[in-house]
């Protein structure tokens, strides 16, 4: 088995996600044998996060078509354009461990979440698509629709601390644009209404909570630390700090809390 490399003693105060992520690997590796090599190779063989995320990245969407190592040049390609895309994946990985209760540790989103792991696809994927490489960025939305069932177009645009909760059969189009802080669970589509081009996608607003098999259609804004409940189907603006629901849906509230995407509080029933 390949020694761990060592890591500086500063680690958790330059990198506290990053420490905290290789101390949980460490436990892991050391409670169950059996997952040694795994751990090793997702974790503790990489000097840091960026290290890892794209290792990791690249072993999930590497096949025949375009192998691993090829993946994983181009995702480099992606993190030396845009430093800030390992900001984003720690930021997403706090906004998971905060507002998933099923999450205990930094690192479960890294290994099992496909939330997570679609999300940064989608970064990689849009940074591609920014840089010109948009049939790459193509092939990475693909393979994500095909192994996680999430799909969003690499030339949308969202911002960080997203937590997408199971995630399964998530859609987010071409022009829709996500702010920071948001949250959202299954069966979640950021859509259009036609085969209309040009801006055609929602606009959701920071600190926004999507419920599980919403569908918020059209070139629409949700507004900031509103709720969508699950399963509505949103079809005209919503002001921020309210609550809608229904098909289609309507303002039935006020938000509940300053910020639903943080307490992911979706009962409205006593709230006014």
């Amino acid at each position: 088995m390949k020694r761990a490399p060592i890591v500086a003693p500063k680690l958790k105060l330059v990198d506290p996600v990053w420490a905290r992520i290789r101390s949980e690997a460490e436990e892991i590796a050391g409670g169950d044998p059996t997952l040694g090599g795994f751990i090793f190779g997702a974790v503790l063989n990489h000097e840091t996060f960026e290290d890892a995320l794209r290792h990791r990245l690249a072993r999930r969407i590497g096949n025949m078509d375009i192998s691993n190592d090829l993946v994983e040049q181009a995702i480099g390609d992606a993190q030396a354009a845009a430093p800030v895309l390992g900001e984003k994946a720690r930021a997403d990985i706090l906004a998971t461990f905060e507002r998933d209760p099923a999450c205990d540790r930094y690192i479960d989103p890294f290994l099992y979440h496909k939330g997570f792991m679609g999300l940064q696809i989608y970064r990689m994927a849009h940074q591609l698509w920014e840089m010109g490489r948009k049939d790459f960025a193509l092939h990475l939305q693909a393979r994500c629709s095909s192994l996680f069932s999430i799909d969003i177009h690499p030339a949308a645009r969202i911002g960080q601390g997203i937590m997408i909760d199971h995630a399964h059969s998530i859609v987010i189009g071409e022009t829709a644009v996500v702010g920071d802080g948001v949250s959202m669970l299954h069966s979640v589509t950021l859509g259009g209404t036609g085969k209309d081009h040009g801006d055609r996608h929602p606009k959701i607003a920071d600190g926004v909570l999507i419920g599980a098999g919403a569908s918020v259609l059209g070139n629409i804004s949700i507004g900031s630390c509103s709720r969508v409940a699950a399963g509505s189907v949103v079809l005209m603006d919503v002001p921020k700090n309210r609550t809608v629901a229904g098909v289609p849906a309507k303002v039935v509230g006020y938000a509940g809390c300053s910020e639903p995407a943080r307490t992911m509080d979706q009962d409205f029933s006593d709230k006014s």
